[in-house]
């Protein structure tokens, strides 16, 4: 097992938080963002300091985080240490937001809990309006992503096949071998092909087998909230490579505001605080906020002035604005087979048949086939309160039989779903908490439905007892963070240009999903590390 950021390194209130002088680049937010403009940058001679919110995580407590994971006691959200004055919001919308469980504060960022899946955005999805007249196109094309692309999935160390008829264009065969179809996935097949459904592999940012110095995948089967192996990939990796480049990483040291020159058209600072209570100032030649979909606009709209009165970049009103999610839909129940759920922590097949539609809506439906459906054999023997044989009797009654397949649905941004500041509550310094407002919207109502009926088709097709079913009224989000400060030519509709460079600060870049103009319904990481590359290329150009 490798060496990995957090293995020894300090984290307490005597770790030096100074800020480093003669910076090139101040970036804000370590996670896979953020590590990857950092890491590219400092490899390039830059100097390069990242300013980091949470603190870092040692990776030799994972096996005890895993343990707690599947406790009785500890909610999953309490094992990155999430909640609490620091990370209070406000969820205003007609859906609730569980913002704490979709997000993790650290250096390594959310990929510190993430599943692990990758893709590719289609070509359709940067092109909704020119196609069916929805939301916005892009001001780029898959085209202008697709070797940035094939270098994201180097970098992150992918696995996969070239075996799904329905992505989108690629040369270049993924790094590592697809892991194979799983014993529950065997199952799914038969259905799908009496049902004519394609299914195909499912590209995962987790070692197949050996390599770049991490472990094969083990199956520990708690990818989220934790992989103690680390097998799967977080932004560590990115940050460690960027520190032996030369890279200073600071922790727990969330940036309070930006401060601009006196002309407002240049930053010159990122002020940030420290756990002793002082604040300090980080100048720096360029500027990458890299801390998500959230705490990008926030911190946007918290460094207010007298030349820049409603935030920072905020000439078009449409920081924070245009929120976007996946929405969640799916189907379950148990047949009269054995299925081995749990024994993989991941999805291993999935089917984006339903993707690309001629006709606006229903919209894009990602098919999962859930590996972890049903209750898990230790969950159980932990949370109940029999012993023996008798546990033996419930388990044996209980498990071995569950199925269930999920989708992602894609979600059209809209102006009125966005990300505000309350000011009726303030966070552990004193600054207006952020306030979610985010309701679902009749398209992805109607593509759920969709999603459902096919779910629900290829449970039948195995007569499984259909036990439960996610549609559009108890929907909910995947913990995908998209739009916020969106990508475009004109200033006056959007906050960052197709270089990723805010419209109003000539110095400062976004690197993050909350650059995104349309969503799809595809899990966002590798779109994020692609630009992430591509924006640290526009820096390193600029500087």
């Amino acid at each position: 097992m490798s060496s990995r950021v957090g293995s020894g390194a300090a984290s307490g209130a005597d770790t030096d938080r100074s800020p480093v002088s003669d910076a090139d680049v101040c970036v804000v937010g370590a996670g896979p963002a953020g590590a990857l403009v950092a890491s590219r940058l400092a490899a390039r001679g830059r100097r390069v300091v990242v300013l980091e919110a949470g603190p870092r995580f040692e990776f030799a407590d994972r096996p005890q985080q895993m343990e707690r994971s599947i406790g009785p006691v500890d909610d999953r959200g309490d094992i990155w240490g999430m909640g609490g004055d620091r990370d209070a919001y406000a969820s205003t919308g007609d859906r609730f937001y569980p913002l704490n469980a979709n997000r993790v504060k650290g250096v390594g960022g959310t990929t510190l809990h993430w599943q692990g899946m990758v893709y590719r955005l289609h070509e359709k999805d940067f092109e909704m309006d020119s196609r069916y007249g929805l939301a916005d196109d892009w001001p780029i094309g898959y085209d202008d992503l697709r070797l940035y692309y094939a270098e994201a999935e180097q970098e992150l160390g992918v696995s996969g096949a070239d075996d799904n008829p329905f992505g989108p264009p690629r040369e270049e065969p993924y790094p590592l071998p697809a892991f194979p179809p799983s014993h529950s996935d065997s199952i799914f097949a038969e259905a799908c092909e009496d049902l004519e459904i394609a299914t195909h592999s499912a590209p995962n940012a987790r070692n197949s087998e050996p390599a770049d110095g991490r472990n094969a995948c083990v199956g520990y089967g708690t990818c989220q909230p934790v992989c103690p192996s680390g097998a799967k990939y977080d932004a560590t990796v990115h940050v460690e490579r960027a520190e032996e480049a030369g890279a200073r990483v600071i922790d727990r040291a969330p940036v309070q505001r930006l401060a601009h020159d006196a002309s407002g058209e240049r930053l010159e600072a990122a002020v940030y605080a420290t756990p002793d209570g002082v604040e300090r100032r980080q100048e720096a030649d360029a500027f990458v906020l890299a801390a998500g979909g959230v705490e990008i606009p926030r911190l946007l709209l918290l460094s207010e002035s007298t030349k820049h009165p409603d935030g920072l970049a905020n000439r078009s009103g449409a920081v924070g604005r245009y929120f976007t999610e996946h929405l969640f839909a799916g189907a379950g129940g148990t047949i009269d087979r054995e299925t081995r759920q749990n024994h993989v922590g991941f999805v291993t097949s999935e089917s984006q048949q339903f993707y690309d539609h001629e006709e606006p809506t229903p919209g894009s439906v990602k098919l999962e086939f859930l590996n972890y459906a049903g209750p898990s054999p230790v969950e159980m023997a932990l949370t109940g309160d029999a012993f023996g044989d008798e546990l033996l009797a419930d388990l044996r009654e209980a498990y071995g039989n569950h199925l269930a397949v999920g989708a992602l649905v894609e979600q059209l941004p809209r102006w009125e779903n966005r990300i505000t500041l309350d000011d009726s509550r303030t966070d552990d310094h004193g600054n207006p908490v952020p306030e979610i407002r985010w309701s679902v919207g009749d398209h992805a109502r109607r593509t759920i439905e969709r999603a459902n009926e096919i779910q629900v088709a290829i449970l039948e097709a195995l007569d499984a007892e259909i036990e439960w079913v996610v549609g559009p009224e108890d929907t909910g989000p995947v913990a995908h963070h998209m739009g916020t400060t969106r990508m475009g030519t004109d200033p006056d509709e959007s906050v960052v240009d197709p270089a990723l460079r805010t419209h109003d600060l000539e110095n400062c870049w976004i690197a993050s999903s909350s650059v995104f103009v349309t969503g799809g319904a595809l899990n966002p990481t590798l779109t994020i590390a692609a630009l992430a590359l591509k924006g640290a290329e526009h820096v390193d150009e600029w500087l």
